[in-house]
């Protein structure tokens, strides 16, 4: 099937909901879904690469496991296993037509139209799960890859672990990011940086954060109420890999701006330089060495123009999942 195009954004035609799948058009949910009022869904956000050797997907199995890790942390159950979900999404880009795509599966809670259950207690509600895919740029833009963004320390704290789960990609978690990202964008930056309940760096509304101090390579902790980024996790092994030593660590706000380099890394920002912080220069104002080459290595695996560190299989084939993910 040809990919939809909506609004000049190119779309998969087909989205895959609950075992089967329905037209783009027809996923739709009730306005009393409980997800809608209380925030109840769980997501992840997973990359689609248009490789050397074809299309192929960016550590799927990881993704599918925090998903899946996230919905438990709810109590949310959608009754498909690991592997269920991890064909559907390939089967989900088969059918797009597209080469390169986003991919969003989600868990939520809805609505039973025929026994409706309202109210903040959410057991009663039947479990969702959706997958669509789309095809997106660069998050933070074409050029931040090279030139680096500038950025803010919100005025806005980073959620606290005992308040919601943190290590869950969580629907209602987002309120909190977007708060960092609006106030971010109407100041005239491209991204806010959150610090957790007692002051030290988070992360960005989206994204885990890198520094580079010394040659070595900084980030705080998951005690530090970070999202446990798979591109973060990456980024560590790419790293070791190069020799370069890993710190995680708690980091003070006013470390940020005596950085050599910044960076952030996430599925969609990938690895994304940072040039200033609250207008204070980083570095060299650009993109720095350290950052260039591990960007240089993670973009050679997934080009599938180099193996995964450790000999790891990072890289879904869409073309034959039964040949599951070695690099030659």
């Amino acid at each position: 099937m040809a990919e939809k195009d909506v609004n000049t954004m190119k779309v998969s035609p087909v989205v895959w909901k609950n075992g089967e799948l329905i037209k783009w058009d027809d996923a739709r949910i009730h306005v009393m879904s409980h997800v809608v009022h209380y925030g109840s869904s769980v997501f992840e956000g997973i990359r689609c690469y248009e490789t050397s050797k074809g299309p192929a997907v960016f550590r799927l199995p990881e993704h599918i496991r925090r998903l899946l890790n996230s919905a438990k942390i709810y109590r949310m159950d959608s009754g498909y296993s690991k592997q269920e979900i991890i064909d559907a999404t390939v089967n989900v880009i088969r059918e797009s037509g597209l080469e390169s795509c986003y991919l969003r599966p989600v868990i939520f809670r809805g609505l039973d139209e025929a026994s409706p259950s309202f109210g903040v207690y959410g057991m009663l509600n039947p479990i969702e799960t959706y997958i669509a895919a789309w095809q997106w740029g660069k998050y933070l833009g074409e050029e931040a890859l090279e030139n680096g963004i500038d950025v803010c320390v919100s005025s806005w704290n980073r959620i606290t672990s005992n308040s919601m789960p943190a290590m869950a990609k969580a629907g209602a978690n987002y309120m909190n990011s977007q708060l960092i990202k609006m106030e971010a964008k109407l100041g005239g930056f491209a991204e806010g940086i959150a610090l957790d309940d007692r002051g030290y760096v988070s992360e960005g509304s989206g994204e885990n954060l890198f520094a580079v101090v010394d040659g070595q390579l900084v980030t705080p902790p998951l005690g530090a109420s970070i999202l446990p980024g798979i591109t973060r996790d990456s980024v560590i092994q790419i790293a070791r890999e190069l020799g370069i030593e890993v710190v995680e660590t708690t980091i003070q706000r006013s470390a940020l701006y005596l950085a050599d380099e910044l960076f952030f890394t996430g599925t969609a920002a990938e690895i994304s330089p940072i040039r200033s912080v609250d207008r204070i220069t980083i570095g060299s104002g650009k993109r720095g060495d350290v950052t260039k080459r591990i960007q240089d290595e993670f973009f050679a695996i997934i080009d599938a123009r180099r193996p995964a560190p450790n000999g790891a299989e990072w890289l879904t084939f869409v073309a034959d999942t039964d040949e599951k993910t070695a690099v030659a």
